[in-house]
């Protein structure tokens, strides 16, 4: 098993800046790769980000693209989002996610095996 917890969101006005981190524990040499999503009140759950261990590739939302970067430390076990320039539709719950299936992130949430408890992005206008 792998255990995902998630930390650094909070209330930023539109135009600033949040790190979220995803810490994770257990099994982790099973993980491939690792993705962020989001769920606003009563949306959806969408995918926001993603990052393949292996060849480090990443892909973003087309939403964020260019705002916000993925990224991860091995060593700590460590998974990071740096989310620029937010917006007030940035507002949501962000979800770390981890799959062990396959070697590529998925853009799907229902691809991945693990995931966080979640955390609060709010974005003021």
């Amino acid at each position: 098993q792998v255990q995902l917890v998630e930390s650094g969101g909070g209330l930023v006005q539109a135009g600033g800046s949040l790190r979220l981190s995803c810490a994770a524990s257990g099994r982790t040499f099973s993980i491939n790769a690792m993705g962020w999503f989001r769920q606003a009140p009563g949306n959806a759950r969408e995918f926001v980000a993603g990052i393949s261990w292996s060849g480090g590739n990443t892909g973003y939302a087309d939403s964020v693209k260019g705002r916000f970067t993925i990224s991860g430390d091995n060593a700590k076990n460590t998974l990071y989002l740096q989310m620029n320039t937010l917006k007030p539709e940035d507002t949501a719950v962000y979800y770390c996610a981890a799959a062990g299936r396959n070697y590529y992130y998925s853009r799907r949430w229902n691809d991945y095996d693990y995931w966080g408890q979640g955390t609060q992005v709010t974005v003021s206008s």
